[in-house]
């Protein structure tokens, strides 16, 4: 069973396409994270540099509308219009990567750690950051050491936006002093309980107040996008899990402390338990984890590596299929079943672009990059089986398919297309009988095995 293209395409890649070609295995799926980032090069998202200048540019035509000058109420209209369909624009191009990816394993890497790095554009005001994030900070850095990734994380304006780290002044630094302005804790909690060490770690409150000390300085400016402010930070030493930082305020110290918490060992074991949960199962075979963790620990954090040890395992090509494909996944991998081309969901108007893409999203329970909370999206099966979200699945899968392909397949042909081997007897069965092509695909892609990964 193990280095099964099937499994290697449905668990590790972004499903099976009729027009990829790939053949896929563990070697392949490795190799696709070495070979040159095509997909980001075909299809870009807007930069964090166009994000802050957009946000500032909406914010004069605000200042202009609130001064009654001739026009601005139309020219706002106009900007919130733009910004809109920019945001969509966003989905489309990420979607397209998956869409035209030789298997997809770069582009489940990237949501997996959009996830567990979650930014979401809380107050408006910049409505394409999350997606500039993940390119910016993520992408570049997925098989890269985890404390590399760290750096960049927590040095982008979203996250900084997003936990509120823009407003953190150090209580004795020059700016707190002069002004009252004090602590914000925020960053430091969710990086050691969420993006680091993991719930239970052993870390106490006064570690994270200690780290949210030492994290002030880190800062943003809409101009010329991260800075560090050395009159924000606090002064002195600070004692983060029993090693102490010392010294003037320098974001070289910042990175040290950074460096450190990413290459404990329960930095390691919350993230190979997360990795392996996400693509493996709900509750990983806890051998597959110890041995990722292993890699983890002997690599320093080496995220290649660890992917590497996960595929090595037999554990991960275990059968049956455990997971549940969150929407997003789904979506992308019904378009790849079907062998949508990239640009049709480019072509489609703004409006079908929200019709067929983001809102169902939305109703099958994960609006894009609109996560609840710092903790992302859930793994859960349960969390994505309730009655109203399959509703909306099946949904899609009755009405979506014959609007982007009027041409649809023989559903005899495309259960095999979409599915391999992992279609079952009955589904293969049902897709035979299917009065039409329309109504056998939707029941392929409604089905329990293409909702399963």
């Amino acid at each position: 069973m193990a280095n099964d293209p099937t499994i290697a395409a449905i668990r590790f890649g972004a499903g099976l396409s009729p027009v990829s070609g790939a053949q896929a295995d563990a070697a392949a799926l490795m190799a696709e994270l070495a070979a040159p980032d095509a997909q980001i090069a075909a299809f870009p998202v807007m930069p964090s540099t166009e994000v802050w200048s957009q946000a500032l540019a909406v914010k004069a035509l605000r200042r202009a509308r609130q001064q009654n000058e001739p026009g601005a109420v139309a020219r706002v209209k106009a900007a919130r219009a733009a910004v809109a369909e920019r945001e969509v624009a966003g989905l489309v191009s990420f979607m397209q990567r998956g869409v035209a990816a030789p298997i997809g394993f770069r582009e489940r890497l990237q949501a997996f750690w959009a996830n567990h790095f979650t930014v979401v554009n809380k107050t408006g005001t910049y409505p394409s950051g999350p997606a500039a994030f993940a390119d910016e900070a993520l992408r570049p850095n997925l098989t890269a050491s985890f404390a590399t990734m760290l750096r960049a994380v927590v040095t982008h304006p979203m996250m900084l936006v997003y936990l509120d780290q823009v407003s953190s002044v150090g209580p004795k630094s020059v700016f707190g002093q002069r002004t009252g302005k004090g602590l914000n804790e925020n960053l430091g909690r969710e990086l050691m309980e969420l993006h680091t060490l993991g719930v239970g770690a052993p870390y106490t409150q006064t570690d994270v107040r200690q780290l949210a000390k030492l994290l002030t300085g880190l800062g943003f400016d809409p101009k010329t996008g991260f800075v560090f402010r050395a009159n924000w930070a606090e002064p002195g030493p600070k004692t983060v899990l029993g090693k102490t930082y010392d010294g003037p305020p320098r974001l070289e110290t910042i990175y040290a402390a950074l460096d450190d918490i990413a290459v404990r060992p329960e930095t390691a074991h919350h993230l190979c338990l997360k990795l392996a949960t996400h693509f493996v199962a709900d509750t990983p075979d806890a051998d597959l984890v110890q041995h990722m963790t292993a890699a983890y620990s002997a690599s320093g954090g080496e995220l290649g590596k660890v992917y590497a040890a996960m595929l090595d395992h037999p554990a991960a090509w275990a059968l049956p299929y455990q997971k549940v494909r969150l929407p997003y996944d789904y979506l992308v991998a019904g378009l790849r079943a079907l062998g949508v081309a990239p640009q049709t969901l480019s072509d489609l108007s703004p409006h079908d672009q929200r019709k067929l893409i983001l809102g169902p999203l939305q109703l099958m329970g994960q609006p894009f990059e609109k996560q609840p909370e710092p903790n992302g999206w859930p793994e859960a099966a349960q969390a994505w089986v309730q009655p109203q979200m399959l509703a909306a699945r099946i949904q899609w899968a009755m009405a979506v398919p014959a609007a982007v392909m009027p041409d649809l397949p023989d559903p005899r042909d495309f259960v095999r297309t979409a599915l391999a081997d992992a279609a079952g007897p009955a589904l293969v069965t049902a897709a035979a009988q299917a009065e039409t092509r329309r109504a056998g695909v939707g029941i392929i892609l409604a089905s329990s095995d293409f909702n399963r990964r």
